[in-house]
């Protein structure tokens, strides 16, 4: 009889050679599959129906030229993707990424990773995932509308708001998400629920903007309460500053605690007095400027430069990677378990390497994995999903209700998971396994499909 150690390992060699160039894809199936073991044991039927190879290879993906025209008159030509990995539980639901890093492996991890995120929040919604190569960084607002619709032009023909419902993620914030819902609704004649992340007045929900930082906040707290602590007087660093940093930082604040440190890819500010929020905004939402600008308004506040130090060498009780993936090595966690952080919440995708994970974890830290973590995001865009269906709109206080109750019961499934399998207090076991039996149990109720 094959144990569960031995499927999952005979899988994961399989997946190594079918995509052995494939890193951020092997890294993210890599943390899933270790966690997963047990499950095959207590759950044999699953090894029967061969159910962990179906997962991991995705259900489809569409790789297509994005020609557009810059505003000298160059044609410019970009490379866009989507991943529909699982539609297990409800339709396709994940983030469209504008970065010049976008490849395949990575959306193919973003979309894996997003199967177990959407299981978890609750709401009836699958795993997908997409992109472009396309830096919106410089371009003029014209030459981002050409780009969007040229995009929309392809991308219209694989989702639909019962099919796959994109949502913004890095580089695709409101103005991307207005112009590619506009073209959308152009090309298909139809005003439906089709993306998340919409405006206010066409169709948004409120608390969307804040719902992922908000959310790393949440499951942070639920956390710190687990060790009878909370955020009062606890110092943090939230790296990044784009969406999910930005509204982490004030609700930390609002909670008690005072984030001091943010980052862009052009290094990092420390602040002893605070982060300004209302400044941070200002810089980041309305003038789009670079970090070193938020030091050179206040006073006590320093930057230092990428390359020359790290934001983790600050001094702090709390850590929230909000910025990218695999931003947090093992070196920088050894630096932030030395210097007494207790709680590390991921607000971005993946961004801590396997090997600062096993530092925080081995060191009693408490470690909130993305899947978990950052689901807030997601679970909002699925309430908006459910606004735009009912042709209704919730107030702000009642969407927030509904995300802190979603995370909330996030971290009790992940925390009674790792305890059901012998993992008490391993969030990254609890949180893969409690995301996959959902999943697992509506695959082998549907048949091999």
């Amino acid at each position: 009889m094959t144990t569960g150690k031995q499927y999952v390992d005979s899988v994961f060699e399989k997946v190594k050679a079918q995509n052995g160039h494939e890193a951020e894809f092997l890294q993210a199936v890599e943390e899933v599959f270790a966690s997963l073991v047990p499950v095959f044991d207590k759950y044999p039927k699953y090894i029967e129906e061969n159910l962990l190879e179906r997962l991991v290879e995705p259900e489809r993906i569409v790789s297509f030229r994005v020609p557009w025209v810059d505003d000298k008159g160059q044609v410019q030509v970009n490379r866009g993707f989507r991943v529909q990995f699982s539609s297990a539980i409800g339709p396709y639901k994940g983030g469209l990424r504008f970065h010049p890093s976008v490849n395949q492996s990575i959306i193919k991890f973003l979309g894996f990773e997003q199967i177990f995120k959407n299981s978890l929040t609750g709401q009836p919604i699958g795993g997908g995932k997409g992109g472009s190569n396309f830096d919106p960084k410089g371009k003029s607002d014209n030459e981002i509308m050409r780009f969007c619709q040229s995009f929309m032009t392809e991308l219209s023909k694989h989702i639909g708001a019962d099919t796959d419902v994109p949502a913004g993620d890095i580089g695709v914030g409101g103005r991307e998400i207005g112009y590619l819902y506009g073209y959308y609704k152009r090309l298909r004649n139809e005003y439906t629920g089709v993306l998340t992340g919409k405006g206010l007045t066409w169709g948004g929900s409120l608390a969307r903007t804040e719902a992922t930082g908000y959310g790393a906040v949440y499951f942070a707290e639920q956390m710190l309460k687990a060790r009878g602590e909370d955020f009062n007087g606890k110092v943090a660093l939230v790296s990044g500053s784009g969406n999910v940093a930005i509204y982490a930082i004030e609700k930390l604040h609002a909670l008690g605690a005072k984030a001091v440190a943010c980052s862009d890819s052009s290094g990092f500010v420390y602040d002893p007095d605070g982060i300004d929020v209302e400044l941070l905004k200002d810089l980041k939402e309305v003038k789009r400027a670079r970090i070193v600008e938020y030091a050179n308004a206040r006073p006590n506040a320093t930057f230092t430069a990428a390359g020359e130090g790290s934001i983790w060498d600050i001094k702090a009780d709390l850590a929230f990677p909000c910025a990218t993936q695999n931003e947090l090595n093992e070196e920088q966690a050894k630096t932030l378990v030395a210097n007494g952080v207790i709680a590390v919440s991921e607000g971005a995708n993946m961004p801590s390497t396997l090997e600062a994970i096993d530092v925080f974890l081995n060191a009693g830290v408490s470690f909130g994995p993305a899947k978990a973590a950052n689901a807030g995001g997601v679970a909002v865009s699925a309430l908006e999903m459910a606004q735009n269906s009912g042709r209704t709109s919730w107030t702000f206080e009642e969407v927030d209700g509904k995300l802190y109750d979603i995370m909330k019961g996030i971290y009790e499934n992940s925390a009674a998971a790792a305890k059901e399998f012998g993992q008490e207090g391993n969030l990254v076991v609890g949180a893969n396994i409690a995301g996959f039996l959902k999943v697992a149990e509506a695959m082998s109720a549907q048949g091999i499909v």
